[in-house]
């Protein structure tokens, strides 16, 4: 499974079919004033005959009235369908309320359309504005959250340090324990990053290598606890363009999974493709022989809160790790891949242009 980068199934706006137009659509509409124009016709072509006017006379008069009813009416269905039809199209293809009025031109010789071009701008307006106030609120919360996030990474290390000074089996699981309530913590913290409208994060070069063993290194008591090896096939200087503490974050959650789901090795390998060209960049797998992911399981495994039947069977998982993972990548301007195979293991791919003007 893919994610492209820059691209999110969430973020692709619907578009809605809106009701044509059409002329038979149009006399349908206007059934009464037909009727009415029907009606007023007959009586004067009977009002004629009773002044006593020859058939010539009135076939004469009765063919200028519908010429003139005729022409008036698709001279008004040609001048309304052009406003209605630009409307609908605009609205068709608009993906944000604020689209909507600039895409519009204001008819100057339909009352309709000029009524209802200054209805769709007071509610563009309208929307505008409680789309700021969403923001803010938003905003200020994320605020909150990253504040309190912060304040709760103090005790938990006066916890940890109290807990090794203790020793003993006992604190050895407080500590286990701890810094499980600390990754979900970073967790939270990455959450409400990732939904900031501008992101916390800077592109620069990154040893890939280090990184790597970084997220292992952050993560060595529960690899330990759970007997994984990691390994590394990556040249030490190789570089790639991105942001460290996200991708750090992101390698930790990779690694984490692997552990979870009964990884005993995991290998980091690392490769270059098309150096030199507009299209070059660098390969990063990360390869486990954990339980692996059920087949039906894999188009869903980027979606948010998506435990999938493995995850589900231990009943701890959140399904935010890899949703995170793909947010992230998605915004740094990576590429993310996923094979895997149910009792072979998981292999999850980063994909780092070289060229800096690709990069979100």
């Amino acid at each position: 499974m893919r994610v492209a980068p820059g691209a999110s199934s969430a973020e692709a706006a619907p578009l809605y079919e809106v009701e044509r137009f059409t002329f038979g659509a149009y006399l349908r509409d206007r059934w009464l004033q037909a009727f009415m124009v029907c009606a007023c016709s007959g009586g004067v072509v009977l009002m004629l005959a009773a002044l006593g006017l020859s058939a010539t006379a009135i076939l004469a008069v009765a063919g200028f009235m519908v010429m003139m009813l005729a022409a008036a009416v698709v001279i008004d269905f040609l001048r309304r369908r052009r406003f209605w039809y630009q409307l609908g199209r605009t609205a068709e293809g608009a993906r944000r309320v604020s689209e909507v009025r600039s895409l519009m031109d204001e008819p100057e010789h339909l009352l309709e359309g000029r009524i209802a071009s200054q209805v769709v701008e007071r509610l563009s307006d309208l929307a505008n504005g409680e789309l700021t106030m969403l923001r803010r609120s938003n905003a200020d919360y994320r605020d909150y959250i990253e504040l309190w996030i912060h304040e709760t990474k103090t005790p938990i290390a006066a916890a940890k340090l109290v807990a090794q000074r203790i020793g003993g089996e006992e604190a050895h699981s407080i500590g286990r324990e701890l810094e499980r309530i600390e990754r979900q913590v970073e967790q939270a913290l990455y959450y409400a990053r990732s939904t900031a409208v501008a992101n916390d994060y800077e592109i620069r070069e990154v040893v890939l290598a280090a990184l790597c063993a970084e997220a292992c290194k952050r993560n060595g008591r529960f690899l330990i606890e759970q007997e994984v090896t990691p390994h590394f096939v990556i040249p030490s200087e190789l570089t790639v363009l991105t942001d460290a503490p996200w991708l750090l974050f992101m390698l930790s959650q990779v690694v984490v999974n692997a552990a979870q789901y009964q990884a005993r090795t995991i290998v980091f390998s690392a490769e270059m493709h098309g150096e030199g060209t507009p299209h070059g960049h660098t390969v990063l797998e990360v390869r486990d022989d954990g339980v692996g992911i059920a087949e039906a399981d894999m188009a869903r495994v980027f979606d948010r809160g998506f435990t999938g039947t493995n995850g589900r069977a231990r009943g701890t998982a959140t399904g935010m790790g890899l949703y995170l993972v793909a947010s992230m990548a998605t915004s740094l301007g990576l590429g993310l891949s996923l094979r895997s195979e149910e009792g072979v293991g998981t292999t999850v791919v980063f994909d780092f242009p070289h060229d800096r003007s690709r990069m979100a």
